[in-house]
């Protein structure tokens, strides 16, 4: 914990991990490297870049040779650093196999040569698949149905290889679905909220019938601390315990806060592979003594306020996203 290199710690969750860590007494050094991508911004840092704990790198983790100089210079990697746009992994799948799976064996490779005292591999329930009935645990199988879900997969098994063949010290934690301030509006809650703000109608796939298990993004920050700290390594941490929605459920709870109506909603045809649903059993990481302490309601009342005092930091995103091809759709 004395000095923790953060990949991917100028996007949504490394941010705010950061900004946890340096809340920490006994974390002398932070940095974080970032890329910079169109999901990243050291805005996302804010007061954090003040601090002189806090070193920022521009970089990107597959250039070997500045992976290998930062690693050497401090005890700890968490890896948040990934394109993890699912719609996006249909159309740029190379990049989405590059960074997720070259990236992380770049970094492991760099750790296990500076024998790095802990390494976290930050992931996502979508490795399990869909799941109709029970609870993903730790110990079963992954059966992605997604490029990007399959890239994480990947990487996941890239990463405990490592502590099996080399005794790196990885640990691999995998969450559910995050919300909180500063998120890109490319993803559900803050595209429905930027565009409720705006005045425009909100799509939702299928019938809305799609269940996702929604954290707050410090909740998940919470779970990786614990594992960073206490985790065993070569084992899998699920990270969740928020509220399980429907994908309807969550525009009724949006609409309802901005006063709006059903008739602001239109339904599009389901995208290709979108799970029904995803479940995890989150006792693992409850032992280290993990609690989600979010409560939905006052988490999104807190992220709707952001969005609406910060449009200076949202709508210029909504400009310079790399526009996506219409959604690719199964034949009937």
């Amino acid at each position: 914990m004395e000095k923790v290199l953060i990949t991917g710690g100028a996007g949504f969750i490394g941010s705010h991990f950061a900004r946890r860590l340096l809340r920490c007494d006994d974390v002398a050094q932070v940095t974080v490297l970032d890329a910079l991508t169109y999901a990243g911004s050291v805005e996302n840092l804010g007061e954090a870049m003040l601090s002189p704990r806090l070193s920022f790198v521009p970089g990107n983790i597959l250039d070997a040779p500045l992976v290998e100089r930062l690693t050497r210079k401090h005890t700890a990697i968490v890896h948040f650093a990934a394109e993890s746009h699912v719609d996006r992994s249909f159309y740029d799948t190379g990049n989405f196999l590059t960074t997720n799976v070259l990236g992380t064996y770049t970094l492991l490779e760099a750790a296990r040569k500076a024998r790095i005292d802990r390494f976290v591999h930050v992931s996502t329930d979508e490795v399990y698949g869909p799941l109709m009935i029970g609870q993903a645990t730790e110990t079963d199988p992954v059966r992605p149905s997604v490029p990007y879900a399959a890239s994480k997969a990947a990487s996941d098994l890239v990463a405990l290889s490592y502590f099996q063949t080399f005794d790196l010290p990885v640990c691999v934690t995998r969450s559910s679905n995050n919300y909180g301030p500063r998120q890109h509006p490319e993803k559900i809650v803050p595209l429905f909220i930027t565009r409720l703000l705006k005045g425009h109608e909100l799509t939702l796939h299928g019938h809305g019938q799609h269940i996702r298990n929604w954290l707050h993004v410090e909740d998940h920050c919470h779970g990786i601390e614990l594992v960073l700290r206490d985790g065993t390594p070569g084992e899998i941490y699920n990270i969740g315990g928020g509220t399980d929605l429907t994908s309807k459920e969550l525009t009724g709870i949006l609409l309802r806060m901005f006063d709006a109506g059903w008739e602001r909603v239109r339904y599009i045809p389901d995208r290709a592979s979108n799970d029904l649903r995803y479940a995890m059993d989150w006792s693992k990481t409850a032992a280290l003594g993990y609690r989600p302490g979010r409560d939905l309601k006052a988490g999104l009342t807190e992220t709707v306020d952001w969005y609406r005092n910060n449009p200076d930091r949202w709508a210029p995103l909504l400009r310079t996203t790399p526009e996506a091809p219409k959604p690719f759709h199964h034949p009937m």
